[in-house]
Protein backbone atom coordinates (compact mmCIF):
# COMPACT_ATOMS: atom_id res chain seq x y z
CA UNK A 1 0.00 0.00 0.00
CA UNK A 2 1.37 3.43 -0.96
CA UNK A 3 1.97 6.26 1.50
CA UNK A 4 -0.85 8.25 -0.12
CA UNK A 5 -3.29 5.38 0.39
CA UNK A 6 -2.24 5.02 4.01
CA UNK A 7 -2.90 8.72 4.62
CA UNK A 8 -6.32 8.49 3.04
CA UNK A 9 -7.23 5.21 4.69
CA UNK A 10 -10.10 5.29 7.18
CA UNK A 11 -9.65 3.60 10.56
CA UNK A 12 -13.16 2.42 11.32
CA UNK A 13 -11.81 -0.99 12.35
CA UNK A 14 -10.26 0.59 15.44
CA UNK A 15 -13.55 2.22 16.44
CA UNK A 16 -15.17 -1.21 16.33
CA UNK A 17 -12.24 -2.65 18.26
CA UNK A 18 -12.89 -0.04 20.96
CA UNK A 19 -16.54 -1.12 21.04
CA UNK A 20 -15.42 -4.74 21.52
CA UNK A 21 -13.20 -3.51 24.34
CA UNK A 22 -16.18 -1.85 26.07
CA UNK A 23 -18.32 -4.99 25.67
CA UNK A 24 -15.60 -7.15 27.22
CA UNK A 25 -15.16 -4.63 30.04
CA UNK A 26 -18.89 -4.79 30.82
CA UNK A 27 -18.73 -8.57 30.53
CA UNK A 28 -16.12 -8.82 33.27
CA UNK A 29 -17.71 -6.17 35.45
CA UNK A 30 -20.86 -8.29 35.49
CA UNK A 31 -18.87 -11.37 36.49
CA UNK A 32 -17.08 -9.52 39.28
CA UNK A 33 -20.13 -8.24 41.15
CA UNK A 34 -20.64 -11.59 42.87
CA UNK A 35 -17.01 -12.06 43.92
CA UNK A 36 -16.78 -8.53 45.33
CA UNK A 37 -20.02 -8.79 47.31
CA UNK A 38 -19.61 -12.42 48.38
CA UNK A 39 -17.45 -12.21 51.50
CA UNK A 40 -19.10 -9.22 53.22
CA UNK A 41 -22.67 -9.14 51.94
CA UNK A 42 -23.89 -12.36 50.33
CA UNK A 43 -22.03 -14.93 52.46
CA UNK A 44 -23.41 -13.70 55.81
CA UNK A 45 -26.86 -12.86 54.45
CA UNK A 46 -27.44 -16.29 52.89
CA UNK A 47 -25.26 -18.33 55.32
CA UNK A 48 -22.99 -19.68 52.58
CA UNK A 49 -19.70 -21.58 52.91
CA UNK A 50 -16.81 -21.53 50.45
CA UNK A 51 -18.16 -24.85 49.16
CA UNK A 52 -21.47 -23.12 48.30
CA UNK A 53 -19.61 -20.36 46.53
CA UNK A 54 -17.43 -22.92 44.73
CA UNK A 55 -20.58 -24.71 43.57
CA UNK A 56 -21.96 -21.50 42.09
CA UNK A 57 -18.74 -20.46 40.35
CA UNK A 58 -18.15 -23.98 39.03
CA UNK A 59 -21.73 -24.16 37.73
CA UNK A 60 -21.23 -20.84 35.97
CA UNK A 61 -18.08 -22.26 34.39
CA UNK A 62 -19.63 -25.52 33.16
CA UNK A 63 -22.86 -23.93 31.97
CA UNK A 64 -20.83 -21.22 30.25
CA UNK A 65 -18.81 -24.04 28.66
CA UNK A 66 -21.90 -25.85 27.40
CA UNK A 67 -23.34 -22.62 26.00
CA UNK A 68 -20.06 -21.78 24.29
CA UNK A 69 -20.29 -25.05 22.40
CA UNK A 70 -23.32 -23.63 20.61
CA UNK A 71 -22.68 -19.89 20.92
CA UNK A 72 -20.10 -19.84 18.15
CA UNK A 73 -22.41 -21.65 15.78
CA UNK A 74 -25.24 -19.33 16.85
CA UNK A 75 -23.15 -16.26 15.99
CA UNK A 76 -22.14 -17.78 12.64
CA UNK A 77 -25.82 -18.51 11.94
CA UNK A 78 -27.35 -15.24 13.15
CA UNK A 79 -24.56 -13.06 11.87
CA UNK A 80 -22.21 -10.90 13.89
CA UNK A 81 -24.54 -7.94 14.37
CA UNK A 82 -27.68 -9.74 15.57
CA UNK A 83 -25.74 -12.44 17.41
CA UNK A 84 -23.83 -9.93 19.50
CA UNK A 85 -26.94 -7.89 20.29
CA UNK A 86 -28.80 -10.96 21.54
CA UNK A 87 -25.82 -12.14 23.59
CA UNK A 88 -25.28 -8.91 25.52
CA UNK A 89 -29.02 -8.40 25.99
CA UNK A 90 -29.37 -11.83 27.63
CA UNK A 91 -26.35 -11.48 29.90
CA UNK A 92 -27.35 -7.97 31.00
CA UNK A 93 -30.78 -9.29 31.96
CA UNK A 94 -29.19 -12.17 33.88
CA UNK A 95 -26.89 -9.77 35.73
CA UNK A 96 -29.79 -7.59 36.85
CA UNK A 97 -31.85 -10.58 38.00
CA UNK A 98 -29.31 -11.38 40.75
CA UNK A 99 -30.77 -8.46 42.68
CA UNK A 100 -34.04 -10.35 43.18
CA UNK A 101 -32.41 -13.39 44.85
CA UNK A 102 -32.73 -11.99 48.39
CA UNK A 103 -36.39 -11.13 47.96
CA UNK A 104 -37.15 -14.51 46.35
CA UNK A 105 -35.28 -16.41 49.09
CA UNK A 106 -37.28 -14.63 51.79
CA UNK A 107 -40.48 -15.43 49.89
CA UNK A 108 -39.74 -19.13 49.37
CA UNK A 109 -38.51 -19.74 52.93
CA UNK A 110 -41.42 -17.85 54.49
CA UNK A 111 -39.20 -15.41 56.38
CA UNK A 112 -41.13 -12.47 55.03
CA UNK A 113 -38.32 -9.99 54.48
CA UNK A 114 -34.72 -9.76 53.33
CA UNK A 115 -33.74 -8.31 56.73
CA UNK A 116 -34.85 -11.55 58.40
CA UNK A 117 -32.29 -13.60 56.44
CA UNK A 118 -29.28 -12.34 58.39
CA UNK A 119 -31.07 -12.79 61.72
CA UNK A 120 -31.44 -16.56 61.22
CA UNK A 121 -29.45 -18.60 63.72
CA UNK A 122 -26.21 -19.89 62.23
CA UNK A 123 -26.22 -23.68 61.82
CA UNK A 124 -29.98 -24.03 62.23
CA UNK A 125 -32.32 -25.81 59.83
CA UNK A 126 -33.71 -22.46 58.77
CA UNK A 127 -30.18 -21.27 57.91
CA UNK A 128 -29.72 -24.43 55.83
CA UNK A 129 -32.98 -23.73 54.04
CA UNK A 130 -31.91 -20.15 53.35
CA UNK A 131 -28.51 -21.19 51.98
CA UNK A 132 -29.96 -24.00 49.85
CA UNK A 133 -32.75 -21.86 48.40
CA UNK A 134 -30.49 -18.92 47.69
CA UNK A 135 -27.86 -21.12 46.04
CA UNK A 136 -30.44 -22.46 43.58
CA UNK A 137 -31.68 -18.94 42.82
CA UNK A 138 -28.17 -17.69 42.20
CA UNK A 139 -27.51 -20.73 40.02
CA UNK A 140 -30.49 -19.74 37.87
CA UNK A 141 -29.24 -16.16 37.51
CA UNK A 142 -25.67 -17.28 36.84
CA UNK A 143 -27.03 -19.61 34.19
CA UNK A 144 -28.73 -16.74 32.34
CA UNK A 145 -25.57 -14.65 32.71
CA UNK A 146 -23.45 -17.50 31.32
CA UNK A 147 -25.83 -18.07 28.42
CA UNK A 148 -25.44 -14.49 27.23
CA UNK A 149 -21.75 -14.10 28.04
CA UNK A 150 -20.89 -17.21 26.04
CA UNK A 151 -21.52 -15.21 22.88
CA UNK A 152 -19.05 -12.42 23.66
CA UNK A 153 -15.76 -13.93 22.57
CA UNK A 154 -17.01 -15.88 19.54
CA UNK A 155 -18.61 -12.66 18.23
CA UNK A 156 -15.60 -10.48 19.09
CA UNK A 157 -13.11 -12.87 17.49
CA UNK A 158 -15.31 -13.02 14.39
CA UNK A 159 -15.33 -9.21 14.17
CA UNK A 160 -11.54 -9.18 14.53
CA UNK A 161 -11.19 -11.65 11.66
CA UNK A 162 -13.58 -9.59 9.54
CA UNK A 163 -11.89 -6.24 10.13
CA UNK A 164 -8.16 -6.98 10.59
CA UNK A 165 -5.45 -8.67 8.50
CA UNK A 166 -3.69 -11.61 10.14
CA UNK A 167 -0.64 -9.65 11.25
CA UNK A 168 -2.81 -7.24 13.29
CA UNK A 169 -5.27 -9.68 14.82
CA UNK A 170 -3.29 -10.54 17.96
CA UNK A 171 -2.80 -6.85 18.70
CA UNK A 172 -6.48 -6.06 18.07
CA UNK A 173 -7.48 -9.05 20.19
CA UNK A 174 -5.16 -7.95 22.99
CA UNK A 175 -6.82 -4.52 22.97
CA UNK A 176 -10.40 -5.74 23.28
CA UNK A 177 -9.30 -8.62 25.54
CA UNK A 178 -7.75 -6.00 27.83
CA UNK A 179 -11.36 -5.15 28.64
CA UNK A 180 -11.30 -8.24 30.85
CA UNK A 181 -8.56 -6.80 33.02
CA UNK A 182 -9.94 -3.24 32.82
CA UNK A 183 -13.32 -4.56 33.94
CA UNK A 184 -11.63 -6.34 36.81
CA UNK A 185 -9.61 -3.17 37.46
CA UNK A 186 -12.66 -0.92 37.65
CA UNK A 187 -14.73 -3.43 39.62
CA UNK A 188 -13.20 -2.85 43.09
CA UNK A 189 -13.55 0.89 42.63
CA UNK A 190 -17.20 0.73 41.57
CA UNK A 191 -18.89 -2.32 43.05
CA UNK A 192 -18.03 -2.23 46.81
CA UNK A 193 -18.96 1.49 47.14
CA UNK A 194 -22.26 0.81 45.35
CA UNK A 195 -22.94 -2.14 47.65
CA UNK A 196 -22.13 -0.11 50.78
CA UNK A 197 -24.18 2.96 49.82
CA UNK A 198 -27.12 1.43 47.96
CA UNK A 199 -27.06 -2.28 48.88
CA UNK A 200 -25.54 -5.22 47.03
CA UNK A 201 -28.71 -5.55 44.92
CA UNK A 202 -28.18 -2.17 43.28
CA UNK A 203 -24.62 -3.09 42.42
CA UNK A 204 -26.00 -5.89 40.23
CA UNK A 205 -28.68 -3.67 38.68
CA UNK A 206 -26.46 -0.68 37.86
CA UNK A 207 -23.55 -2.71 36.50
CA UNK A 208 -25.89 -5.04 34.61
CA UNK A 209 -27.67 -2.09 33.01
CA UNK A 210 -24.49 -0.94 31.25
CA UNK A 211 -24.94 -3.66 28.65
CA UNK A 212 -28.24 -2.23 27.47
CA UNK A 213 -26.51 1.08 26.74
CA UNK A 214 -23.83 -0.71 24.71
CA UNK A 215 -26.49 -2.34 22.54
CA UNK A 216 -27.57 1.06 21.23
CA UNK A 217 -24.09 1.89 19.92
CA UNK A 218 -23.54 -1.56 18.40
CA UNK A 219 -26.83 -1.43 16.50
CA UNK A 220 -25.79 1.77 14.71
CA UNK A 221 -22.03 1.29 14.34
CA UNK A 222 -21.52 -2.26 13.05
CA UNK A 223 -21.77 -3.47 9.48
CA UNK A 224 -19.49 -5.84 7.59
CA UNK A 225 -16.54 -3.90 6.13
CA UNK A 226 -17.80 -4.39 2.56
CA UNK A 227 -21.12 -2.77 3.49
CA UNK A 228 -19.98 -0.16 5.99
CA UNK A 229 -20.30 3.47 4.93
CA UNK A 230 -17.38 4.29 7.25
CA UNK A 231 -14.83 2.04 5.48
CA UNK A 232 -13.23 3.38 2.30
CA UNK A 233 -11.49 1.39 -0.42
CA UNK A 234 -8.04 1.90 1.07
CA UNK A 235 -9.06 0.48 4.43
CA UNK A 236 -10.93 -2.36 2.76
CA UNK A 237 -7.81 -3.24 0.77
CA UNK A 238 -5.76 -3.17 3.98
CA UNK A 239 -8.27 -5.45 5.73
CA UNK A 240 -8.20 -7.97 2.87
CA UNK A 241 -4.46 -7.81 2.19
CA UNK A 242 -4.01 -11.50 3.03
CA UNK A 243 -6.57 -12.50 0.39
CA UNK A 244 -5.40 -9.89 -2.10
CA UNK A 245 -1.88 -11.28 -1.98
CA UNK A 246 -3.17 -14.28 -3.94
CA UNK A 247 -4.28 -14.12 -7.51
CA UNK A 248 -7.72 -15.05 -8.62
CA UNK A 249 -10.89 -15.15 -6.63
CA UNK A 250 -10.88 -14.30 -2.97
CA UNK A 251 -11.22 -17.70 -1.28
CA UNK A 252 -12.94 -16.16 1.71
CA UNK A 253 -15.44 -13.96 -0.05
CA UNK A 254 -19.09 -14.63 0.78
CA UNK A 255 -19.72 -16.23 -2.60
CA UNK A 256 -16.95 -18.86 -2.36
CA UNK A 257 -16.39 -19.34 1.37
CA UNK A 258 -17.02 -22.82 2.75
CA UNK A 259 -17.96 -23.70 6.30
CA UNK A 260 -16.69 -26.73 8.21
CA UNK A 261 -19.42 -28.96 9.72
CA UNK A 262 -19.37 -28.91 13.52
CA UNK A 263 -18.35 -32.56 14.01
CA UNK A 264 -15.68 -32.34 11.34
CA UNK A 265 -13.99 -29.52 13.28
CA UNK A 266 -12.98 -32.10 15.89
CA UNK A 267 -11.02 -34.08 13.31
CA UNK A 268 -8.34 -31.42 13.00
CA UNK A 269 -5.28 -31.25 15.25
CA UNK A 270 -5.52 -27.47 15.01
CA UNK A 271 -8.86 -27.64 16.83
CA UNK A 272 -7.41 -29.83 19.56
CA UNK A 273 -4.43 -27.51 19.97
CA UNK A 274 -6.83 -24.64 20.66
CA UNK A 275 -8.90 -26.86 22.99
CA UNK A 276 -5.73 -27.73 24.93
CA UNK A 277 -4.68 -24.11 25.28
CA UNK A 278 -8.09 -23.16 26.67
CA UNK A 279 -8.69 -26.21 28.90
CA UNK A 280 -5.49 -25.92 30.91
CA UNK A 281 -5.38 -22.14 31.29
CA UNK A 282 -8.84 -20.54 31.39
CA UNK A 283 -9.51 -21.88 34.87
CA UNK A 284 -6.40 -20.11 36.18
CA UNK A 285 -7.73 -16.71 35.12
CA UNK A 286 -11.22 -17.43 36.45
CA UNK A 287 -9.81 -18.66 39.75
CA UNK A 288 -8.01 -15.35 40.29
CA UNK A 289 -11.07 -13.44 39.08
CA UNK A 290 -13.53 -15.20 41.40
CA UNK A 291 -11.33 -15.82 44.45
CA UNK A 292 -8.82 -12.94 44.72
CA UNK A 293 -11.15 -10.66 46.78
CA UNK A 294 -11.91 -13.52 49.18
CA UNK A 295 -8.20 -14.46 49.34
CA UNK A 296 -7.11 -10.96 50.37
CA UNK A 297 -9.92 -10.79 52.91
CA UNK A 298 -9.26 -14.19 54.49
CA UNK A 299 -5.47 -14.28 54.42
CA UNK A 300 -4.60 -10.62 55.04
CA UNK A 301 -7.69 -9.06 56.61
CA UNK A 302 -8.27 -6.77 53.60
CA UNK A 303 -11.96 -6.98 52.58
CA UNK A 304 -13.08 -5.55 49.25
CA UNK A 305 -14.86 -2.64 50.97
CA UNK A 306 -11.67 -1.49 52.70
CA UNK A 307 -9.21 0.94 51.15
CA UNK A 308 -6.45 -1.66 51.30
CA UNK A 309 -8.61 -4.34 49.69
CA UNK A 310 -9.57 -2.06 46.82
CA UNK A 311 -5.96 -0.94 46.35
CA UNK A 312 -4.71 -4.53 46.22
CA UNK A 313 -7.23 -5.62 43.59
CA UNK A 314 -6.70 -2.41 41.61
CA UNK A 315 -2.92 -2.93 41.62
CA UNK A 316 -3.29 -6.56 40.57
CA UNK A 317 -5.39 -5.74 37.51
CA UNK A 318 -3.42 -2.59 36.65
CA UNK A 319 -0.41 -4.83 36.12
CA UNK A 320 -2.55 -7.20 34.07
CA UNK A 321 -3.88 -4.41 31.87
CA UNK A 322 -0.56 -2.78 30.96
CA UNK A 323 1.46 -5.95 30.35
CA UNK A 324 -1.27 -7.80 28.44
CA UNK A 325 -1.59 -5.08 25.76
CA UNK A 326 2.15 -5.25 25.14
CA UNK A 327 1.78 -9.01 24.84
CA UNK A 328 -0.57 -8.69 21.89
CA UNK A 329 1.91 -6.49 20.05
CA UNK A 330 4.85 -8.90 20.43
CA UNK A 331 3.88 -11.26 17.54
CA UNK A 332 3.56 -8.24 15.23
CA UNK A 333 7.25 -7.50 15.94
CA UNK A 334 8.21 -11.11 15.26
CA UNK A 335 6.29 -11.13 11.96
CA UNK A 336 7.33 -7.71 10.63
CA UNK A 337 10.86 -7.44 12.04
CA UNK A 338 11.96 -11.06 12.16
CA UNK A 339 10.08 -12.28 9.08
CA UNK A 340 8.30 -15.11 10.92
CA UNK A 341 4.93 -16.42 9.78
CA UNK A 342 2.03 -15.36 12.05
CA UNK A 343 1.62 -18.76 13.71
CA UNK A 344 5.32 -19.16 14.53
CA UNK A 345 5.42 -15.62 15.91
CA UNK A 346 2.37 -16.28 18.06
CA UNK A 347 3.70 -19.56 19.42
CA UNK A 348 7.00 -17.94 20.37
CA UNK A 349 5.14 -15.12 22.12
CA UNK A 350 2.94 -17.66 23.92
CA UNK A 351 6.02 -19.54 25.13
CA UNK A 352 7.42 -16.31 26.57
CA UNK A 353 4.17 -15.52 28.36
CA UNK A 354 3.77 -19.11 29.60
CA UNK A 355 6.60 -18.36 32.04
CA UNK A 356 4.79 -15.39 33.63
CA UNK A 357 2.31 -17.45 35.71
CA UNK A 358 5.22 -19.14 37.48
CA UNK A 359 5.19 -15.97 39.59
CA UNK A 360 2.05 -17.34 41.26
CA UNK A 361 4.18 -20.02 42.93
CA UNK A 362 5.83 -17.32 45.06
CA UNK A 363 2.69 -15.35 45.93
CA UNK A 364 1.67 -17.38 48.97
CA UNK A 365 5.17 -17.96 50.47
CA UNK A 366 6.20 -14.30 50.18
CA UNK A 367 2.81 -12.97 51.28
CA UNK A 368 2.63 -15.13 54.41
CA UNK A 369 6.31 -15.11 55.39
CA UNK A 370 6.72 -11.36 54.88
CA UNK A 371 3.22 -10.63 56.22
CA UNK A 372 2.35 -8.39 53.30
CA UNK A 373 -0.53 -8.71 50.84
CA UNK A 374 1.31 -6.56 48.29
CA UNK A 375 3.57 -9.43 47.22
CA UNK A 376 0.63 -11.65 46.21
CA UNK A 377 -1.07 -8.68 44.52
CA UNK A 378 1.96 -7.98 42.33
CA UNK A 379 2.84 -11.61 41.61
CA UNK A 380 -0.74 -12.65 40.84
CA UNK A 381 -0.92 -9.54 38.64
CA UNK A 382 2.09 -10.79 36.64
CA UNK A 383 0.49 -14.23 36.36
CA UNK A 384 -2.77 -12.67 35.19
CA UNK A 385 -0.91 -10.51 32.67
CA UNK A 386 0.73 -13.62 31.30
CA UNK A 387 -2.70 -15.20 30.90
CA UNK A 388 -4.21 -12.25 29.05
CA UNK A 389 -1.24 -11.95 26.69
CA UNK A 390 -1.34 -15.73 26.17
CA UNK A 391 -5.10 -15.61 25.56
CA UNK A 392 -4.88 -12.82 22.96
CA UNK A 393 -2.38 -14.83 20.93
CA UNK A 394 -4.21 -18.10 21.45
CA UNK A 395 -7.45 -16.67 20.05
CA UNK A 396 -5.60 -15.30 17.04
CA UNK A 397 -4.27 -18.75 16.07
CA UNK A 398 -7.83 -19.60 15.00
CA UNK A 399 -7.88 -16.85 12.38
CA UNK A 400 -4.48 -18.02 11.14
CA UNK A 401 -5.61 -21.56 10.40
CA UNK A 402 -9.40 -21.66 9.92
CA UNK A 403 -11.71 -20.01 7.34
CA UNK A 404 -13.68 -17.01 8.60
CA UNK A 405 -16.96 -18.90 8.29
CA UNK A 406 -15.81 -21.30 11.03
CA UNK A 407 -13.94 -18.97 13.39
CA UNK A 408 -16.84 -18.41 15.79
CA UNK A 409 -17.56 -22.15 15.92
CA UNK A 410 -13.95 -23.05 16.75
CA UNK A 411 -13.87 -20.26 19.33
CA UNK A 412 -17.00 -21.73 20.91
CA UNK A 413 -15.53 -25.24 21.03
CA UNK A 414 -12.31 -24.00 22.65
CA UNK A 415 -14.14 -21.78 25.10
CA UNK A 416 -16.21 -24.81 26.09
CA UNK A 417 -13.02 -26.65 26.93
CA UNK A 418 -11.86 -23.64 28.94
CA UNK A 419 -15.14 -23.60 30.84
CA UNK A 420 -14.81 -27.27 31.72
CA UNK A 421 -11.29 -26.70 33.00
CA UNK A 422 -12.50 -23.74 35.03
CA UNK A 423 -15.41 -25.72 36.48
CA UNK A 424 -12.96 -28.31 37.79
CA UNK A 425 -10.72 -25.69 39.41
CA UNK A 426 -13.63 -23.75 40.95
CA UNK A 427 -15.25 -26.86 42.44
CA UNK A 428 -11.97 -28.27 43.73
CA UNK A 429 -10.98 -24.90 45.19
CA UNK A 430 -14.29 -24.35 47.00
CA UNK A 431 -14.33 -27.82 48.57
CA UNK A 432 -10.61 -27.71 49.31
CA UNK A 433 -10.82 -24.36 51.12
CA UNK A 434 -13.82 -25.46 53.20
CA UNK A 435 -12.10 -28.74 54.14
CA UNK A 436 -8.72 -27.11 54.85
CA UNK A 437 -10.31 -24.43 57.05
CA UNK A 438 -12.15 -27.09 59.06
CA UNK A 439 -9.08 -29.35 59.37
CA UNK A 440 -6.83 -26.52 60.53
CA UNK A 441 -3.28 -27.58 61.41
CA UNK A 442 -4.09 -31.20 60.53
CA UNK A 443 -4.04 -30.23 56.83
CA UNK A 444 -0.52 -29.45 55.61
CA UNK A 445 1.18 -28.80 52.28
CA UNK A 446 4.81 -27.71 51.73
CA UNK A 447 5.09 -25.84 55.01
CA UNK A 448 1.60 -24.36 55.05
CA UNK A 449 -1.35 -25.56 57.08
CA UNK A 450 -5.10 -25.05 57.06
CA UNK A 451 -6.62 -22.75 54.47
CA UNK A 452 -3.27 -21.19 53.42
CA UNK A 453 -2.17 -24.69 52.41
CA UNK A 454 -5.28 -25.00 50.27
CA UNK A 455 -4.52 -21.74 48.49
CA UNK A 456 -0.93 -22.80 47.85
CA UNK A 457 -2.05 -26.07 46.23
CA UNK A 458 -4.18 -24.17 43.70
CA UNK A 459 -1.39 -21.61 43.12
CA UNK A 460 1.00 -24.44 42.26
CA UNK A 461 -1.27 -25.63 39.48
CA UNK A 462 -1.73 -22.07 38.21
CA UNK A 463 2.04 -21.69 37.93
CA UNK A 464 2.70 -24.65 35.63
CA UNK A 465 -0.53 -24.84 33.59
CA UNK A 466 0.63 -22.65 30.69
CA UNK A 467 3.93 -24.41 30.01
CA UNK A 468 2.11 -27.74 30.07
CA UNK A 469 -0.48 -26.45 27.59
CA UNK A 470 2.18 -24.97 25.27
CA UNK A 471 4.12 -28.25 25.10
CA UNK A 472 0.99 -30.19 24.12
CA UNK A 473 -0.08 -27.54 21.58
CA UNK A 474 3.35 -27.52 19.96
CA UNK A 475 3.35 -31.30 19.67
CA UNK A 476 -0.09 -31.24 17.99
CA UNK A 477 0.70 -28.43 15.52
CA UNK A 478 4.48 -28.01 15.30
CA UNK A 479 4.34 -25.76 12.21
CA UNK A 480 1.94 -23.34 10.55
CA UNK A 481 -0.68 -25.43 8.76
CA UNK A 482 -3.93 -23.70 7.67
CA UNK A 483 -7.04 -25.77 7.05
CA UNK A 484 -7.60 -26.39 3.34
CA UNK A 485 -11.15 -27.21 2.24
Amino acid sequence: MSTTQQKLMTNWRWWLCSLLFVATTVNYLDRQVLSLTYEEFIKPEFHWTDANYGTITSFFSIFYAICCLFAGKFVDWMGTKKGYLIAIGVWSLGACLHAACGWATALFTGLGSVEALRAVEVGSNVALAVSTTSVYLFLLCRGILALGESGNFPAAIKVTAEYFPKKDRAFATSIFNAGASVGALAAPLLIPPLAVKLGWEWAFIIIGGLGFIWMFFWAFMYEKPEKSAHVNEAELAYIHQDENSHSGLDPESPSTEKSIPFVQCLRYKQTWAFITGKFFTDGVWWFFLFWAPSYFSNQFGAPATSGLGQALIFTLYAIVTVVSIVGGYLPKIFVEKKGMNPYAGRMLAMLIFAFFPIAALFAQPLGINLNSAWWPAVLIGLAGAGHQAWSANLYSTIGDMFPKSTIASITGIGTTAGGIGSMIIQKVAGNLFTYAEGAGSAFRFLGFEGKPAGYFIIFCYCGIAYLLAWIIMKSLVPKYKPIEL
